[in-house]
Protein backbone atom coordinates (compact mmCIF):
# COMPACT_ATOMS: atom_id res chain seq x y z
CA UNK A 1 0.00 0.00 0.00
CA UNK A 2 1.15 3.41 -0.84
CA UNK A 3 1.20 6.10 1.80
CA UNK A 4 -2.07 7.90 -0.29
CA UNK A 5 -3.97 4.25 0.51
CA UNK A 6 -3.06 3.85 3.48
CA UNK A 7 -4.14 7.93 4.50
CA UNK A 8 -7.64 7.62 2.51
CA UNK A 9 -8.20 4.24 4.36
CA UNK A 10 -7.75 6.06 8.08
CA UNK A 11 -9.41 8.84 6.85
CA UNK A 12 -12.41 7.45 4.74
CA UNK A 13 -14.57 6.14 7.47
CA UNK A 14 -13.90 2.40 6.95
CA UNK A 15 -12.41 1.75 9.92
CA UNK A 16 -11.52 3.01 14.25
CA UNK A 17 -8.41 3.24 15.46
CA UNK A 18 -8.70 0.53 18.38
CA UNK A 19 -4.73 0.87 19.33
CA UNK A 20 -2.49 3.42 18.94
CA UNK A 21 1.31 3.61 17.89
CA UNK A 22 2.52 4.73 21.11
CA UNK A 23 0.13 2.65 23.02
CA UNK A 24 1.22 -0.82 21.01
CA UNK A 25 4.81 0.36 21.79
CA UNK A 26 4.56 0.97 25.38
CA UNK A 27 2.66 -2.64 25.81
CA UNK A 28 6.03 -3.84 23.78
CA UNK A 29 8.51 -2.32 26.07
CA UNK A 30 6.84 -4.20 29.20
CA UNK A 31 6.01 -7.32 27.48
CA UNK A 32 10.39 -7.45 26.55
CA UNK A 33 10.83 -6.75 30.03
CA UNK A 34 8.83 -9.22 32.03
CA UNK A 35 10.41 -11.37 29.54
CA UNK A 36 13.84 -10.42 29.71
CA UNK A 37 12.93 -10.87 34.44
CA UNK A 38 10.93 -13.88 33.64
CA UNK A 39 14.68 -15.48 31.63
CA UNK A 40 17.17 -13.80 33.29
CA UNK A 41 20.38 -16.00 33.16
CA UNK A 42 18.64 -17.93 30.07
CA UNK A 43 18.69 -17.55 26.33
CA UNK A 44 15.27 -18.12 25.10
CA UNK A 45 14.50 -18.21 21.08
CA UNK A 46 11.59 -16.58 20.01
CA UNK A 47 9.26 -18.11 17.54
CA UNK A 48 7.81 -16.03 14.94
CA UNK A 49 4.26 -17.25 13.57
CA UNK A 50 4.10 -15.72 9.93
CA UNK A 51 3.55 -13.67 8.77
CA UNK A 52 1.31 -11.32 11.19
CA UNK A 53 3.43 -11.57 13.74
CA UNK A 54 6.66 -10.28 12.12
CA UNK A 55 6.42 -6.65 12.97
CA UNK A 56 5.40 -7.93 16.41
CA UNK A 57 8.56 -10.22 16.97
CA UNK A 58 11.10 -7.90 15.88
CA UNK A 59 10.14 -4.98 17.97
CA UNK A 60 9.63 -7.73 20.97
CA UNK A 61 12.85 -8.80 20.23
CA UNK A 62 14.66 -5.48 20.36
CA UNK A 63 12.79 -4.84 23.29
CA UNK A 64 14.62 -7.62 25.42
CA UNK A 65 17.09 -6.75 27.16
CA UNK A 66 18.56 -10.95 27.91
CA UNK A 67 20.58 -13.26 24.70
CA UNK A 68 17.87 -14.51 22.96
CA UNK A 69 17.69 -16.21 19.35
CA UNK A 70 14.61 -16.08 16.58
CA UNK A 71 13.30 -18.55 14.35
CA UNK A 72 9.62 -18.29 12.37
CA UNK A 73 7.56 -20.87 11.69
CA UNK A 74 4.18 -20.01 9.22
CA UNK A 75 0.80 -21.57 9.68
CA UNK A 76 -2.16 -20.61 7.72
CA UNK A 77 -6.03 -21.20 8.51
CA UNK A 78 -7.58 -17.69 7.20
CA UNK A 79 -6.86 -18.23 3.59
CA UNK A 80 -8.19 -14.90 2.35
CA UNK A 81 -11.29 -14.80 4.54
CA UNK A 82 -11.85 -13.10 8.05
CA UNK A 83 -12.67 -15.62 9.91
CA UNK A 84 -10.47 -19.38 11.39
CA UNK A 85 -11.60 -22.44 8.76
CA UNK A 86 -10.20 -24.30 11.96
CA UNK A 87 -8.01 -26.61 9.15
CA UNK A 88 -4.36 -25.84 10.62
CA UNK A 89 -1.76 -25.67 7.07
CA UNK A 90 1.99 -25.77 7.87
CA UNK A 91 3.67 -23.36 4.80
CA UNK A 92 7.04 -23.05 6.63
CA UNK A 93 8.72 -24.79 9.60
CA UNK A 94 11.17 -23.93 12.05
CA UNK A 95 14.55 -24.57 11.49
CA UNK A 96 16.39 -24.54 14.87
CA UNK A 97 16.73 -27.44 17.41
CA UNK A 98 13.88 -26.65 19.89
CA UNK A 99 15.37 -29.99 22.28
CA UNK A 100 16.32 -28.93 25.88
CA UNK A 101 15.37 -24.91 24.81
CA UNK A 102 13.70 -22.43 26.64
CA UNK A 103 10.98 -21.24 23.54
CA UNK A 104 8.93 -18.71 23.38
CA UNK A 105 6.30 -18.66 20.76
CA UNK A 106 5.33 -15.10 19.28
CA UNK A 107 1.64 -14.70 17.93
CA UNK A 108 -0.08 -11.48 16.38
CA UNK A 109 -3.62 -12.24 17.72
CA UNK A 110 -5.45 -15.21 19.37
CA UNK A 111 -8.85 -15.84 18.86
CA UNK A 112 -10.30 -19.64 18.54
CA UNK A 113 -7.10 -20.89 20.30
CA UNK A 114 -6.80 -23.98 16.95
CA UNK A 115 -3.27 -22.28 15.83
CA UNK A 116 -2.22 -22.19 19.55
CA UNK A 117 -2.94 -25.73 20.09
CA UNK A 118 -1.41 -26.74 16.92
CA UNK A 119 2.16 -24.99 17.65
CA UNK A 120 1.62 -26.49 21.41
CA UNK A 121 1.28 -30.05 20.02
CA UNK A 122 3.88 -29.78 17.56
CA UNK A 123 6.64 -27.93 19.75
CA UNK A 124 6.37 -30.26 22.65
CA UNK A 125 7.16 -33.29 20.45
CA UNK A 126 10.66 -32.16 20.23
CA UNK A 127 10.76 -31.84 24.40
CA UNK A 128 11.89 -27.95 24.71
CA UNK A 129 12.90 -27.37 28.18
CA UNK A 130 9.95 -24.71 28.71
CA UNK A 131 6.98 -23.53 26.01
CA UNK A 132 5.25 -20.23 26.87
CA UNK A 133 3.11 -18.24 24.46
CA UNK A 134 3.07 -14.34 24.05
CA UNK A 135 0.43 -12.51 21.78
CA UNK A 136 0.35 -8.60 20.86
CA UNK A 137 -3.75 -9.27 21.13
CA UNK A 138 -6.23 -11.60 22.12
CA UNK A 139 -9.55 -11.78 21.20
CA UNK A 140 -12.67 -11.97 23.55
CA UNK A 141 -14.73 -14.53 24.07
CA UNK A 142 -13.67 -16.25 21.12
CA UNK A 143 -12.29 -19.48 22.19
CA UNK A 144 -13.47 -22.42 20.57
CA UNK A 145 -11.09 -25.04 22.28
CA UNK A 146 -9.06 -23.97 25.60
CA UNK A 147 -5.49 -22.57 25.24
CA UNK A 148 -3.04 -20.78 27.55
CA UNK A 149 -1.42 -17.18 26.98
CA UNK A 150 1.45 -16.65 28.83
CA UNK A 151 1.93 -12.97 27.69
CA UNK A 152 -0.56 -11.22 26.76
CA UNK A 153 -0.53 -7.01 25.35
CA UNK A 154 -4.35 -6.30 24.80
CA UNK A 155 -7.73 -7.96 24.88
CA UNK A 156 -10.14 -6.83 22.78
CA UNK A 157 -13.41 -7.10 21.50
CA UNK A 158 -14.10 -9.79 18.33
CA UNK A 159 -13.96 -7.69 15.99
CA UNK A 160 -11.67 -8.11 12.84
CA UNK A 161 -8.48 -5.74 12.75
CA UNK A 162 -5.90 -4.43 10.73
CA UNK A 163 -2.40 -3.14 10.54
CA UNK A 164 1.02 -3.69 13.23
CA UNK A 165 1.53 -6.77 10.82
CA UNK A 166 -2.45 -7.89 10.62
CA UNK A 167 -3.96 -7.59 7.02
CA UNK A 168 -6.65 -8.65 5.36
CA UNK A 169 -6.04 -10.35 1.93
CA UNK A 170 -2.65 -9.22 2.37
CA UNK A 171 -3.16 -5.08 2.97
CA UNK A 172 -2.83 -3.22 5.58
CA UNK A 173 -0.09 -4.96 7.46
CA UNK A 174 2.32 -1.32 7.21
CA UNK A 175 -0.36 0.31 9.37
CA UNK A 176 1.61 1.79 12.49
CA UNK A 177 -1.55 1.48 14.61
CA UNK A 178 -4.24 -1.45 14.91
CA UNK A 179 -7.36 -0.09 13.37
CA UNK A 180 -11.01 -1.94 13.66
CA UNK A 181 -12.04 -2.90 10.26
CA UNK A 182 -15.27 -1.85 9.11
CA UNK A 183 -17.28 -5.30 8.44
CA UNK A 184 -19.23 -3.39 4.75
CA UNK A 185 -15.61 -3.07 3.70
CA UNK A 186 -15.03 -6.72 4.53
CA UNK A 187 -18.14 -8.07 2.36
CA UNK A 188 -17.16 -5.63 -0.58
CA UNK A 189 -13.89 -6.72 -0.15
CA UNK A 190 -13.75 -10.13 0.20
CA UNK A 191 -16.17 -10.58 -3.26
Amino acid sequence: MTTEETRKFIESGESRLLLSKEEIRNKVRELGKQISKDYAGLCPILIGVLNGSFIFCADLFREISIDCEVDFIKISSYGEGTETSGVIKLKKDIDADLQGRHVIVVEDIVDSGYSINYLRERIERVRPKSLKFVSLLVKEDTARTEYKIDYVGFNIPNRFVVGYGLDFAQKFRNLPAIYVMDEQVQTINSN
